[in-house]
């Protein structure tokens, strides 16, 4: 099982539907189960999420403020994979307002 526990992510690619950019660093916490993150940077002001993890996945509720004071939310599943040095966060999400359009991030372990 892994460990997200003070783990810190930035995105490396997201889909243009998406929030998420290169400036935006999510701080990890778990315990047992159950994990959740803060994040902020480029056009999100603030953001936190919180979920379980199974394995090698994730499965969690987002919701974030803009730059724009936009509110958003939305929910996730992700699969965690490991390349020998760092984690990886392959992300499929879809917003719960707006549009309730689809898309997916990848995040990297910093």
């Amino acid at each position: 099982m892994f460990n997200l526990n003070a783990k810190k992510f930035k995105a490396v690619s997201s889909s243009s539907n998406g929030d998420v950019s290169s400036e935006t660093l999510f701080e990890y916490r778990q315990n047992g189960q159950i994990i959740w993150a803060t994040y902020q940077g480029g056009t999100i002001l603030f953001g936190a999420l919180s979920g379980r993890i199974e394995g090698n996945k994730l499965f969690f509720t987002y919701q974030h403020q803009t730059l724009n004071d936009d509110f958003k939310t939305g929910k996730c599943e992700s699969i965690i994979t490991f390349d020998g040095a760092k984690l990886s966060l392959n992300e499929n999400w879809e917003w719960t307002c707006n549009d309730y359009s689809k898309g997916t991030s990848i995040l990297i372990e910093l």
